[in-house]
């Protein structure tokens, strides 16, 4: 199969490209918002990956997160109506959902997004929901919680330096669950939802099986570096007057990287897991064991 894959330059897409490759004939398309625009699609899938990620530091315009997460997806998918390709996967987030999860989030929670950037992801999936499909083609919308792996210099990559550096973890009072998302088990869907007709279009939430504390990922971030944990329970409403103080010094900690970092945010699989009848091929604690081991090099 001809797989068009947009946004395969950064971290998502060029894992994903590696993991196609042996398989599928993978063509890189570079893609940005220009008005009245429509796309010659020639492959017979499209993977739209390419967006503007969510900003931390709140310096972006916020028309930027509409042009390159709601219009640009709406000229994608109406070219891709109009194509003879028969597949399209939209990378959303959970994020177009909730920024806060009480319990598990579901496919059938209401959508309540909070920042531009969900709020527009939200607004992509709504458009193309509300699209007729023609018959033999499959469109697939995904949303994934916190992605990790190899090379990612996310927010674990600061966990991995505060324990690298011997400090200790000042947030063990803080006791969370939170599900994370191994890029192989994503390539793992993704390959699955290109090859597999059985699997019926529709929204799927994809994380790993299990969700893992903050404290327990320091925990695994101390065996995988044999060092001893130092784990120390200051009180949260300190370490939260901390954070709000960040927010105007510009500090590595502010309200929302604490958030990240300890918030509860359970996010069901189980409706994707049932739609493939298979089970993901990597482990929670297995994928962190291995995302950690790549910030050694």
């Amino acid at each position: 199969m001809e797989v068009a894959i947009t946004g395969a330059s950064g971290f998502v897409g060029s894992n994903l490209k590696e993991y196609l490759q042996d398989t599928h004939t993978i063509q890189s398309f570079t893609v940005r918002y220009i008005p009245n625009q429509k796309f010659d699609l020639k492959e017979n899938a499209i993977i739209h990956l390419a967006g503007k990620v969510h900003d931390l530091k709140k310096v972006s315009n916020t028309k930027d997160y509409y042009e390159a997460n709601f219009e640009l997806t709406k000229q994608l998918f109406d070219s891709f109506l109009e194509s003879n390709a028969s597949v399209f996967i939209f990378m959303s987030t959970v994020k177009a959902v909730a920024d806060s999860v009480q319990g598990e989030l579901t496919e059938d929670v209401i959508p309540n997004p909070k920042t531009h950037y969900g709020i527009a992801k939200q607004q992509a999936e709504q458009y193309i929901l509300s699209q007729q499909i023609p018959y033999g083609k499959r469109v697939y919308i995904l949303r994934p919680c916190m992605i990790h792996g190899p090379e990612n210099k996310g927010n674990l990559n600061l966990l991995y330096q505060l324990v690298s550096k011997g400090l200790p973890w000042p947030l063990g009072d803080f006791d969370n669950k939170r599900s994370f998302l191994s890029i192989g088990n994503l390539c793992f869907v993704i390959k699955e939802l290109l090859e597999n007709t059985a699997i019926p279009s529709g929204v799927y939430q994809v994380s790993d099986n299990e969700s893992l504390s903050t404290n327990e990922l320091i925990q695994l971030l101390g065996s995988s570096l044999g060092k001893k944990n130092r784990i120390l329970n200051i009180p949260s409403y300190w370490i939260k007057g901390l954070a709000r103080l960040g927010d105007y010094l510009y500090l590595p900690l502010n309200s929302e990287r604490l958030q990240k970092l300890t918030e509860n945010y359970v996010v069901s699989n189980s409706k994707i897991v049932r739609a493939m009848d298979k089970i993901l091929p990597i482990e929670s604690k297995e994928g962190m064991l291995k995302t950690f081991e790549s910030f050694k090099k």
